[in-house]
């Protein structure tokens, strides 16, 4: 039987590829004290309204559920990005997601064009990116260029250093902040800079900004803010938030899309066809979380004394950075690649964590992820803290 090839160049997806690294060795350490700080799963506890939500709603999952969302939900979230970003947006600008992840592969499904220019359109990628970005642009034909996020460009892509050639050319252009995996935040400048490139260049910023209410000191700056402060015109950005992070609820599987009323369009028309539509009692769950900042506040509360205590593990180690948002160390690997420095983890240590080059593409012979280990900060603090320190002893000393 024939398949399509459209795929073949995609590399296994990164918690496959750490399986088949790992699974045939013991672990290290302690016996029976493994520590996997390997997947972002939020570990906290879930709001206390979930469980009573769901309860009073259990008959409308005998309900087709309406696509483009429920009118409370759609306020909800609308008074949510008022309240945090200062923008106001009617209903035909959002769109619940079953999670950023269907939105942000969507993406391209709904919004790249089959060619720009009469050539084949480019979509940009943050180099290292999160691993969906990949797959959407293999999906409709497009061109993907990775770009560089390290050191040298504070762990963001310089977008505006590509040649005007390829900038003509791009539809699309993805952006993580605060950035899976580095946890660097991009500025009011940053943002607004890639703005008005999508502006000159006709491209669309598809920000990714799901991480937002984990942060250190400030709240992260959002692309829809920056966009209307500009005056650029609202089809240039589309930004997409979650509820897995901001409310530890990785498996309501809820989050949205926000844009320009044509974006939404688009995103709704191929929802009618092809896509899945929240549940009714998901959508009611979410209209609470929306609505809600106390928890999110108590949230963020636990990973910034995350932050301090690996900030304590860390400190005066060469090359160390602390996130500035998100809940992942990105540390620098002392030795060897990043894959070397996974499994001696885990068999000197019993400490699972994702080898950086697992996130990067190869570009000219270098993956940029390959030089670091992505470690998630999502265990319980105890935990987290034994983990570190034996990372530390083992890779560091």
């Amino acid at each position: 039987m024939a398949f399509p090839e459209r795929f073949s160049n995609l590399p296994d997806y990164a918690f496959p590829r750490l399986r088949k690294l790992l699974d045939s060795h013991a672990p290290g350490g302690p016996e029976g004290d493994a520590i996997t700080m390997t997947i972002g799963e939020p570990q906290h506890p879930m709001p206390d309204f979930v469980a009573p939500i769901l309860a009073a709603s259990i008959a409308d999952f005998g309900k087709y559920p309406p696509n483009d969302g429920t009118p409370e939900l759609l306020s909800a979230i609308a008074a949510w990005l008022h309240r945090r970003y200062g923008v106001t947006l009617d209903a035909d600008r959002i769109m619940p997601l079953n999670g950023t992840r269907e939105g942000l592969f969507s993406a391209c499904l709904a919004l790249c064009p089959e060619s720009k220019g009469g050539r084949r359109p480019v979509v940009l990628m943050p180099n290292p990116f999160y691993q969906p970005y990949a797959a959407a642009v293999a999906a409709v034909g497009a061109e993907p260029v990775c770009v560089p996020a390290t050191a040298a460009t504070g762990f963001l892509p310089d977008y505006a250093a590509l040649p005007a050639e390829i900038l003509d050319r791009v539809a699309l252009a993805y952006l993580c902040s605060p950035a899976n995996p580095q946890g660097s935040v991009a500025s009011h400048e940053y943002l607004a800079d890639v703005i008005a490139l999508g502006e000159r260049h006709g491209f669309t910023l598809l920000s990714d900004e799901c991480y937002s209410e984990i942060w250190r000191n400030a709240p992260p700056t959002g692309a829809l803010s920056v966009a209307a402060e500009a005056g650029a015109d609202p089809e240039r950005v589309a930004v997409f938030h979650s509820l897995s992070k901001r409310s530890n609820l990785p498996g309501l599987r809820s989050g949205f899309v926000a844009g320009g009323p044509d974006t939404i369009a688009r995103f709704r028309q191929l929802r009618a066809y092809g896509g899945a539509p929240l549940p009714v009692p998901v959508q009611h769950v979410s209209q609470a979380a929306w609505s809600d900042e106390a928890h999110v506040d108590a949230n963020r509360a636990l990973y910034q004394e995350k932050y301090r205590i690996a900030d304590d593990v860390f400190a005066g180690m060469q090359g160390y950075q602390g996130p500035e948002g998100g809940f992942f160390l990105w540390l620098p690997v002392p030795v060897g690649t990043s894959e070397d420095a996974a499994l001696k983890l885990w068999t000197k240590t019993g400490v699972r964590v994702l080898p950086g080059a697992y996130l990067g593409q190869t570009v000219g012979g270098e993956n940029p992820g390959d030089g670091y280990i992505r470690v998630a900060l999502v265990a319980p603090a105890q935990d987290m803290q034994r983990g570190l320190t034996r990372l530390r002893d083992c890779l560091y000393a």
